[in-house]
């Protein structure tokens, strides 16, 4: 996925206007359009609020735009559209989106910034219906936050049709107005490394085997080399780190494991230990011997989702050049049945010498985290923050509203909680009670279970209990991504399909601690 990355000057040319207002679809030679925001009035009447980059065009249009939307009916709510023809001859279509009301903003219930979120969505759907009019280039109002107004642009024309013979029309972006241009330039680079998320995700895993998902972000990294280095550790290295539960997971597969490590050194001159990001990275999850049932598992092949987040964090700080140090892990394999494939009732051993009885194959990605989290902490980090598509029971238990939390450390959940806010891709704290520890703990062959003893109560909880036994780092957090893979209609200006969750927050997140330093 690629956006180019173009500002606009302060004002386009609206010397030259068309004689007549026209309401219905005409065909035009430009290929422009222009989407400005309105917001609801405060009071109970239909008197209109234009930003100010719509208010500044309706003045050069002689107030047609405002006596247009009159015309059209009631004020316009929140994220509804109109689309206006023949104002201009280098806008043939404009877009006018509702961004509801001014005076919102974080939300003590929706634990979200309210007014960023409106402009997000009001924005995608806006550049939607200009990009279904053949269009190939958005000039796009600030809505007086430019950052939420290029996610709400980047995020909402996103489209993975790769392998298809006809595809979306191709657009570009760009702030129009005398917006905040760095605000615009720092919501693309937090889209983008959404979509690179997304792009991954989506891909059929034939087209992203480990190997593949390791070259892609390799390249995507190239740009910033100065401060960045990449290891793609081969097999031979696996091994030779003692990574048991991980070389366990990827036996069964044909495709050779890659254990992914990047460093992103953004302050290199400081002493100050790197954040470590680990993702999970099971690029295909057939569920092994514990077969998973056929419908559905296509979507599998988002299973490395914890992996093309975090990777794709780092992407994106290093696009930013943010001044922070951060050390990204990701073990990519995949978990396919084979004769070589582990065997529920198995008993493998972990980088830390703890042995895990397999007793459900399909529990597969505790164990290559297990692993990674070991070798994370040969870096004395800062904080660890692990990253995985891993349990059903977190769908069930929040659904798509929010990423799950599971941490020791009350600093680590407020500085993820506040960088959630501002994004608006939400997180939720969740128990790490010796409860859930106990049911992993009590094994019959082994140190540890890698499923709880009742396996059907509180799965995410005994997943990051699990998980918890190959920590010893007092600020840790595990994000249960499963609930926010995928996306329906849920969040509006992200389209049906693999939602690349959550990465902004992820980027927020580093961006925090690197003020912090």
């Amino acid at each position: 996925y690629t956006s180019p990355l173009r500002i606009h000057p302060p004002w386009p040319n609206f010397s030259c206007l068309h004689s007549s207002v026209l309401t219905g679809c005409v065909d035009y030679v430009s290929t422009q359009g222009l989407v400005l925001g309105v917001y609801e009035s405060e009071r109970e009447d239909d008197s209109l609020h234009l930003t100010e980059s719509a208010a500044g065009v309706d003045r050069v249009l002689s107030g047609k735009l405002t006596e247009l939307l009159k015309i059209s009916g009631p004020g316009l709510k929140k994220g509804k559209s109109r689309i206006f023809y023949g104002l201009h001859e280098d806008f043939p279509c404009i877009a006018v989106v509702g961004l509801g009301r001014n005076s919102l903003g974080v939300c003590g219930t929706e634990y979200w910034d309210t007014c960023k979120e409106n402009i997000r969505a009001a924005i995608a759907g806006g550049c939607r219906v200009l990009q279904n009019h053949v269009l190939t280039h958005i000039e796009v109002d600030g809505c007086n936050d430019s950052q939420s107004a290029a996610e709400g642009a980047v995020l909402g024309l996103f489209t993975y049709d790769d392998l298809k013979t006809k595809k979306k029309t191709r657009v570009t972006t760009q702030l129009h107005g005398s917006g905040c241009v760095s605000g615009w330039e720092k919501g693309v680079l937090y889209g983008e490394g959404q979509n690179l998320a997304r792009y991954l995700m989506e891909a059929p895993a034939n087209h992203v085997t480990p190997s593949v998902f390791a070259d892609t972000i390799t390249n995507r990294l190239a740009p910033y080399a100065d401060h960045v280095t990449v290891h793609k550790r081969s097999q031979e290295w696996i091994e030779e780190q003692q990574m048991g539960a991980f070389l366990s997971v990827s036996k069964g597969s044909e495709e050779p494991p890659v254990f992914l490590e990047l460093h992103y050194n953004g302050c290199p001159d400081n002493a100050q230990c790197p954040l470590l990001l680990v993702g999970k990275g099971i690029t295909f999850d057939s569920g092994g011997i514990s077969l998973k049932p056929p419908s559905g598992m296509d979507a599998m092949r988002a299973d490395m989702g914890g992996a093309a987040t975090v990777c794709s964090a780092i992407v994106t700080a290093a696009a930013l050049n943010l001044p922070i140090n951060i050390i990204g892990l990701a073990p990519l394999c995949e978990n396919m049945p084979s004769g070589k494939a582990n065997k529920p009732g198995d008993v493998v051993t972990a980088k830390n010498g703890k042995t895990i009885q397999v007793d459900n194959t399909d529990a597969e990605g505790r164990l290559i985290l297990a692993d990674a989290l070991c070798y994370a902490h040969s870096f004395n980090p800062r904080a660890i923050v692990n990253a995985a598509t891993l349990t059903g029971a977190m769908d069930v238990a929040l659904g798509s509203a929010a990423t799950g939390v599971f941490t020791n450390s009350d600093w680590l959940w407020e500085q993820l909680h506040k960088a959630s806010v501002v994004t608006g891709d939400r997180v939720w704290r969740m128990p790490l009670f010796q409860h859930y520890t106990r049911q992993v703990t009590d094994c019959q062959l082994a140190d540890l279970n890698n499923v709880g003893k009742y396996s059907r109560s509180g799965g995410a909880c005994t997943a990051a209990a699990f998980l918890r036994e190959f920590v010893t780092a007092p600020h840790w957090a595990h994000l249960d991504i499963a609930g926010v893979m995928t996306n329906k209609d849920e969040v509006p200006y992200l389209k049906k399909g693999m939602s690349g969750r959550p990465t902004r927050t992820l980027v927020e997140f580093a961006a925090g601690l690197a003020n912090q330093a």
